[in-house]
């Protein structure tokens, strides 16, 4: 037999691999871009001989296909190092020199010694293998490719077939389908482990211990229960798609599941139009509430205390068209079946004119004022914010659209300072009255409120400095007053304190 050496590609070109002199010509490129790793089963089909000599062993031969584990020394060291460079469907003749091959030695008596040898291999396809844990607990092996990129997470739910045998072929448990939540798992500890390793449609072979990974508390399956510890088990496991679960606020409490994914990218933001079906269960599958159908979905304002704060957090994540479940764990724990229908978002500040913004500047603030007098404070502070967003920026504004933006951006900030003191975000609440001052350094009330958040802090000093300057602007203000007192009765609590932390060193002293 003669190896042929005529390029299909005619660009082919002689490469050299490493520096020992491995040579490989191709014969035909491959179908990817992929090569093989360390460890993973190839099958390739060959023929060779001595260089100038007679013909070594072919699997055409045989009429069958070769396997070995690449880079574990199943092979020569030439093979090893060239196969690491094909690519699947790639055909190739490499040229191993004796150093890469048998050496000094041969391998008698069909490889003299010193001998150089030429291999026409085609790569037909590999199989990856790896190892799950660091102390190789897990072994798997891909069988068949998944598509695209992403793998579940500890909070998705899978949907899989497996197959699980013992070493000697016997049937422990198999399903065609069934679906688990991977941080909760299923069968065993190496399918929840193996399966955040696995996109979609990709089939693999585990190699482990049943129980591997099992405390002594696990639940176990009680039909397996006889399995010795010690036995191997092979899992042959199909990934065959997941639903995404996504913490909502990172704490738990508020879980969505996608049913069905959305349109597009975008997503409602506060203010956003939105357009759901929905109906809400309880913990014993009673249905506590319901809004909205496909003839009529159920319409509302996001960030508008129109729906349950749990599911319109959730709603915000979701994309048009999108079907999810969202479980709201509060003191009950409710579960939403909802369908974001539509939705239009608000114009951003960025696509306004001058007076669009001066005119959404005015209505967010009046929307915060209403629910300042409502005492839903968390939502008025969140509305004065959005107002002064909008005029954050103002050097295009003409003179006179300045000085009304500089009104604006004044009360926004003195009434959201008001709402931070109701929330007990008292840095907050000194930090939008420093804005004012900034802005207007007589302002009253922007002194009266910095002095309450100070007083909150026990900054007695910065909060003295501003009730004494808001005293002398307005000395006969009643509630400023009240504040002084109440500032000289914490300035006495604080030296009594001082003095008796002074009384307890000098005596530990004497």
């Amino acid at each position: 037999m003669t190896l042929s050496h005529q390029n299909e590609d005619s660009e082919s070109l002689l490469n050299q691999i490493g520096n020992e002199g491995l040579t490989k010509q191709i014969l035909t490129k491959g179908v990817s871009w992929q090569t093989p790793f360390s460890g993973d089963e190839v099958q390739v089909h060959f023929r060779g001989q001595i260089e100038n000599g007679p013909s070594l062993e072919s699997c055409y031969d045989k009429g069958s296909s070769f396997r070995f584990k690449l880079g574990q020394g199943e092979v020569i060291k030439g093979w090893d190092e060239g196969v690491a460079t094909m690519k699947k469907g790639e055909r190739a003749i490499f040229k191993i020199p004796p150093a890469l091959a048998y050496g000094e030695v041969g391998s008698p008596p069909l490889i003299p010694p010193n001998a150089t040898l030429v291999y026409e291999i085609e790569m037909l396809c590999w199989s990856t293998i790896r190892y799950l844990t660091g102390d190789g607990g897990i072994m798997k092996k891909t069988i068949r490719e998944g598509e695209g990129w992403a793998t579940p997470k500890e909070l998705d739910e899978v949907l899989v077939k497996y197959e699980a045998k013992l070493e000697n072929g016997m049937l422990i448990k198999s399903d065609k389908g069934v679906d688990f939540n991977v941080s909760e798992g299923y069968l065993c500890p190496a399918m929840s482990i193996a399966v955040k390793t696995m996109r979609k449609g990709e089939v693999a072979e585990l190699s482990t211990k049943f129980f591997y990974g099992l405390s002594q508390n696990s639940n176990r399956i009680i039909e397996l229960d006889g399995l010795p510890d010690s036995n191997l088990v092979s899992i042959k496991l199909e990934l065959v798609s997941w639903k995404i679960v996504t913490d909502i606020t990172g704490d738990k409490k508020i879980l969505k599941k996608i049913n069905r994914p959305g349109e597009g990218f975008d997503r409602p933001n506060e203010g956003s139009h939105a357009k759901v079906i929905y109906f809400c269960k309880g913990e014993d599958a009673t249905i506590i509430d319901r809004k909205g159908s496909k003839e009529e979905p159920f319409e509302f304002t996001i960030q508008e205390e129109q729906v349950h704060e749990g599911l319109e957090k959730a709603i915000m994540t979701m994309k048009k068209a999108e079907q999810a479940l969202v479980t709201v764990n509060a003191e009950k724990t409710l579960y939403y079946e909802v369908e974001l229908v539509d939705f239009v978002k608000e114009k951003p500040f960025w696509k306004m004119d001058t007076q669009e913004k001066l005119e959404a500047c005015e209505l967010k603030k009046h929307d915060g004022n209403l629910l300042f007098k409502a005492k839903s404070f968390r939502r008025a502070s969140m509305k004065y914010e959005k107002a002064a967003k909008y005029i954050e920026f103002d050097h295009t504004f003409s003179d006179d659209e300045k000085r009304h933006a500089n009104t604006l951006r004044l009360s926004c900030n003195l009434n959201n300072a008001a709402c931070k003191l109701k929330l007990e975000e008292y840095t907050g609440a000194s930090k939008l009255c420093t804005k004012v001052l900034e802005q207007d350094p007589l302002n009253v009330k922007a002194l009266y409120r910095r002095c309450q958040a100070y007083l909150k802090t026990s900054d007695l000093e910065k909060a003295e400095a501003d009730i004494k300057r808001a005293l002398i602007l307005d000395p006969n203000n009643r509630d400023i007053k009240l504040e002084y007192k109440e500032l000289k009765l914490k300035q006495r609590e604080y030296n009594k304190y001082e003095a008796g932390i002074f009384s307890t060193m000098v005596s530990k002293m004497n």
